[in-house]
């Protein structure tokens, strides 16, 4: 048999394993977004981040040095649109972020961390299909974009006076994002606000 062949053989043995996989793992748990994701699941989340970058970006850096206007627009744009999901100090520990499937990443740990500034920027740009990692690109300057690898990068070392910091600029902008979340539970129920 020529390699191709086998290649092909191997290639579609995979590929029938990973949906009978799926199949069993349906019809035992259903497709909610409430189960653990498995080990199969997270593994392809992972490397979901890597696929979405185009070839050549890993190389890329940041063209733009962080100064102390910069990060200031970085937090601020951190605080308002990617704290939601990703937490004022990246943990990923939200309401949303938690209840994402796959949940989002601790922006901190080093799976993270470990990914270049042209990855880190692609994501953010291009988003991540299958993920709840939506694209921004069309709403970001590519300025705001590396100004925000520049804040991802920060993350791990933030301060407890910087993360004070953020936590009072948030409640005073209308609320923490990452911290509160507002809704009702159907007719009848009161509003009510969960404090995490």
């Amino acid at each position: 048999m020529h390699t191709r062949t086998k290649v092909l053989i191997v290639v579609a043995t995979a590929f029938l394993a990973g949906l009978s996989y799926l199949g069993v793992a349906i019809a035992r748990h259903g497709f909610s977004a409430r189960e653990k994701p498995s080990r199969f699941e997270e593994f392809l989340a992972r490397h979901a981040r890597k696929i979405a970058t185009p070839a050549g970006a890993k190389e890329l850096k940041n063209p733009y040095l962080i100064n102390p206007e910069g990060l200031k627009a970085a937090r601020e744009h951190w605080m308002e649109h990617c704290a939601t999901c990703h937490a004022l100090d990246g943990s990923g520990n939200t309401v949303i972020g938690r209840n994402l499937y796959p949940k989002a990443p601790d922006m901190r740990d080093a799976a993270t961390q470990g990914l270049s500034d042209g990855e880190l920027y692609y994501i953010i740009n291009d988003g991540v299909r299958f993920t709840g990692m939506p694209a921004w690109g069309g709403e970001h300057s590519p300025e705001e974009t590396w100004q925000l690898v520049s804040f991802i990068r920060r993350l791990p070392s933030l301060s407890p006076d910087e993360l004070k910091l953020m936590e009072r600029q948030a409640t005073e902008a209308g609320g923490a994002p990452a911290q509160r979340h507002s809704h009702t539970h159907g007719p009848g129920t009161k509003p009510h606000a969960h404090h995490h």
